[in-house]
C-alpha cells in the first residue's frame, strides 16, 4: 500500500496520482467552501482516472470536524446522506489531545450486534463504544475483559487487539468522576438509591462502593435482578464498609442523598418510577439521560428540593476513560463538557 497526499485541487500531482491509484480518498474541511468544491473534485477523479483500468472508485472523508460549530455537523450529516457507503467518517479537531482520531457513529440493528461489529473490526476498526441495549452482548464477545467489565458483567467499551478483544466498562468511572468532579458532590459517607439493574447499573455500582458511599439501594421492577447486581458485588462491599440492599420501586427508601436513575424511563418518555420521597431538600438527582429526554427528570428533581442532574458529564467522562484504554492518554474533559454542554442548552432553547 502507498499513500500519496496531493496538493487540493487540479495539478500535475493529482493527475499522475491518480492515473496509478486503485482508490482516491477524498478529504475535505467541514465548511461551505469545501462543500462547494466537491462537484469538482469529483469531476477531477472521474477525468483522470479516464485510462486507469485498477481504479475502483473514490471515498469522502471529513477532517478537522468541530463538534462545537453546527456548521461542521451540518456537513458531516448531508454528505453522509449523500454519499453513503462512499463516506468513511470524520477526523474530529481536537483541542485537548495533540492527536488527530477518527470516530464515528454506527447505527446497530437489535438483532444483529454480532455481526455488525465483526464487520466494523474487519473494516480496520480499532475499537468502539457501546450503548443500550448492547453492553452484555459486548461483555460475550469479548475474548479478554478488565476487573470492572467482570463485575459488572456487561461493557460499554471494546478495544480489538491483534491477540483478542478486550471488554472495558467505563460508565462507573465516568459517572464518578461526573458526581465527586463537575458536581463537587462527594460520595464518601453517602446514602445512595440506584434505580435499574441493567447494563447501565450493573457499570456504575462497584464505583460507587469505591468511592466510599456508606449505603448502596438498589431498586427494581424485578428485585430478583436488583438482588443478583447486589450479590455480585457483595465482597467489594464488604472490603468498603458499605451496605447493599436490593428493593422493588413500591418501596426504595427514602431521604437519599444521590438518587441515581440508571433505568430508561426518560428515554422512552415515560415518568420518574419512585416517588418524591427519596429525594430529600439539596440532593443530588442524576438521570443519566441527556438532552431533551432528561427534562422531565430534571424539572421532576427540582420541583422537589433537589439538584437536578443530567447525564452529559457521565458521557463525557466515561468516554475519556474509554479514550485512555484505546490510545494511551486521558484527555482533559473540562472544556469538552463545557463545549457540548452549551451546544445542548442552545438546542433545548429552540
Amino acid at each position: 500500500i502507498v499513500l500519496l497526499d496531493t496538493p487540493p485541487g487540479p495539478s500535475v500531482y493529482l493527475r499522475q496520482a491518480l492515473a496509478a491509484a486503485d482508490m482516491a480518498l477524498l478529504v475535505n474541511m467541514p465548511d461551505a467552501a469545501s462543500y462547494a468544491s466537491l462537484p469538482m473534485m469529483e469531476t477531477l477523479v472521474d477525468s483522470y482516472t479516464e485510462s486507469n483500468p485498477r481504479f475502483h472508485g473514490h471515498m469522502h472523508l471529513i477532517n478537522q470536524g468541530d463538534a462545537t460549530r453546527q456548521l461542521s455537523a451540518d456537513v458531516a450529516q448531508v454528505m453522509r446522506g449523500q454519499f453513503g457507503e462512499r463516506y468513511v467518517g470524520l477526523v474530529h479537531r481536537d483541542q485537548v489531545v495533540a492527536e488527530a482520531l477518527a470516530y464515528d457513529r454506527l447505527l446497530c440493528p437489535l438483532d444483529a450486534f454480532p455481526a455488525t461489529i465483526q464487520a466494523f473490526v474487519a473494516a480496520g476498526a480499532k475499537g468502539a463504544n457501546v450503548t443500550v441495549p448492547f453492553k452484555f452482548e459486548a461483555f460475550e464477545l469479548a475474548t479478554r475483559r478488565t476487573p470492572r467489565a467482570e463485575l459488572a458483567q456487561a461493557a460499554n467499551t471494546l478495544r480489538f487487539d491483534a491477540d483478542g478483544w478486550l471488554a472495558d466498562n467505563t460508565d462507573g468511572a465516568g459517572l464518578v468522576r461526573d458526581i465527586t468532579v463537575n458536581a463537587g458532590v462527594s460520595l464518601k459517607g453517602a446514602r445512595v438509591l440506584l434505580l435499574g439493574a441493567g447494563g447501565a447499573a450493573a457499570g456504575v455500582l462497584g464505583p460507587l462502593i469505591e468511592a466510599g458511599a456508606a449505603e448502596v439501594v438498589v431498586a427494581n421492577r424485578t428485585v430478583s435482578k436488583a438482588q443478583g447486581l447486589i450479590d455480585r458485588h457483595a465482597a467489594l462491599a464488604a472490603t468498603h464498609g458499605t451496605r447493599l440492599s436490593a428493593r422493588g420501586l413500591q418501596d426504595p427508601g427514602e431521604a437519599y442523598d444521590v438518587f441515581i436513575n440508571g433505568t430508561a424511563a426518560s428515554l422512552g418518555g415515560e415518568g420518574v418510577p419512585v416517588g418524591p420521597q427519596v429525594l430529600r431538600p439539596g440532593s443530588l438527582a442524576l438521570d443519566m439521560m441527556y438532552g431533551p429526554a432528561a427534562r422531565p427528570f430534571l424539572d421532576w428533581a427540582r420541583a422537589h428540593g433537589a439538584i437536578g442532574r443530567d447525564g452529559l458529564g457521565m458521557l463525557v467522562e466515561q468516554a475519556a476513560e474509554s479514550f485512555q484504554l484505546w490510545r494511551g492518554v486521558r484527555p482533559d474533559s473540562a472544556p469538552v463538557l463545557a463545549a457540548l454542554r452549551q451546544e445542548v442548552d442552545a438546542a433545548a432553547a429552540h
